[in-house]
Parts: structure tokens; sequence; C-alpha cells
């Protein structure tokens, strides 16, 4: 019994020990105005701050809150990156009210299976002395090589050639690594003639016409202007143009 007692005051000691050195460290401590005006309390506002950001993810935000990907976005890419069903039946927790909102309806008289057409390609330039039948109404957009890494380029490529959609360059010029999966090109050049430039920056006919004569490059994109850049507005860090996104 008296070792108790013994212990038990001692650990209350040593508990008003430590509260007043925290005390007179933060009394005397200068960076953080909570901890002088309230010493030792003051501690905990860092606490329930970090707790105040778990309980609000994790127990009261609600799946289509978070910014900028939401717990509902976020948990079909976990799914889809592990091969589970990323389909959720009876309804959604999207707001498909709002304006823009793409919705999809069963139709009341369904096509059979025997009756359904394929949708006729698209010619562009049939006027042309090489038309382009494009077979896919959805594309891969323009990522230039350098501010995409050169396996990236590769995947697109090789993807792009399956799924048997176009690629386009983006306008940091045709890279070697955009052709190796064999797909459709769309080759693309804006005002800084990357790719198709001369040695003073202007633009080379022959560099372009040698581009163009490629099997692979079906198109040519003219970027005349663009709207959104992401970043740091469209510069490409100089870190990143190595000697081979020079060229």
């Amino acid at each position: 019994m008296f070792f108790l007692s013994t212990l038990f005051l001692f650990t209350i000691g040593v508990l008003v020990l430590v509260l007043l050195v925290l005390y007179v460290i933060d009394r005397t401590q200068c960076r953080d105005a909570i901890r002088h005006n309230y010493p030792v309390i003051g501690r905990f506002r860092a606490l329930f701050i970090w707790l105040g950001e778990f309980f609000r993810q994790y127990f009261f935000a609600m799946d289509r809150e978070e910014m900028p990907f939401n717990r509902a976005q976020r948990e079909w890419v976990y799914k889809s990156s592990e091969g589970a069903d990323n389909t959720v039946a009876f309804g959604s927790t999207s707001n498909i009210a709002a304006p823009g909102s793409v919705i999809f309806v069963n139709t009341v008289f369904a096509t059979l299976e025997e009756d359904a057409v394929e949708a006729p390609p698209v010619t562009i330039g049939p006027d042309t002395p090489h038309p382009y039948e494009m077979q896919s109404i959805i594309n891969i957009s323009a990522m230039s090589y350098g501010a995409i890494s050169r396996p990236a380029g590769q995947a697109l490529s090789r993807g792009a050639a399956r799924a048997g959609c176009w690629l386009n360059t983006g306008e940091g010029g045709l890279a070697p690594w955009h052709l190796e999966g064999g797909c459709d090109i769309v080759f693309q050049f804006g005002t800084a003639n990357y790719g198709v430039r001369d040695e003073r920056g202007r633009l080379d006919d022959g560099r372009l016409g040698a581009v163009a004569a490629h099997e692979q490059v079906r198109m040519i994109e003219i970027k005349l202007s663009q709207g959104a850049k992401p970043g740091k507005g469209g510069i490409l860090p100089g870190v990143k143009v190595t000697e081979e996104v020079a060229r």
C-alpha cells in the first residue's frame, strides 16, 4: 500500500514538473502567439486541427464534397487499379440535376443485336489525295513529349494502336516514341514551330514535308492559341529539356 501511494505521489510530481516546464517554454517563446498567451493548453490546438481534418475526411465529408477529387472518384480509381468491379447500381451520389450533367437513359425499345448497325467512319479531307477515315470518335489529345516522359509516350502510342484511335503529338514535335506503337498520328505544331523549325526558329518547309510524308502521320494540326494551360502556364521547366527532348 505504501509503495502504491508513493508511486502515485511520484507520478503526480513528475506530471506537475512537466507541466511547469511546458508552461515556462510556452510563456517565454514568441513564435506561436497561441502558446504564448495560453501556455500548455494552447498546444492542443495543433492536435485538434489535425483531428478535425481526420474526422472531416473520414466521418463527416460526403462522397462528393471534397476537392479536387472527391471520395467517390478516388474509390473508382482504387477499384479500377485493383481490377475490381467499379460500377454502382441503383442510383448515384452525383447531382444529375445540375446543368451540364451527362445522363445515360435506358431506351424504351432497345435495338436488337441482329438489327444493330456499326457507325460508319468519318472521312476527313475526302477531296484530298490522301483522305483519312476516322474510325473512333474518342481519340488521344495533344500531350507533348518532354512534358510527358518516354514511357508515357510509348504507352499512349501502343494504347492508341490497340484502341484504333489517333494520337496527337502536341506541339513538342514528333518523337520516335509516338511512332513505336504503330498508331495513326496527328502532328501538331504551334507558333514556336517545334520539330519543324530551322536554325533561326522559322518554319522549315523541308522538315515539315518530311514529317507529313511519314506513313503514320495522317493529319497535321496547326495550333494558333491555347485557352487552358496547366502548371506554370505552358512553360516546360528547363530541367525537363534533356538533349533528347531538345532534338
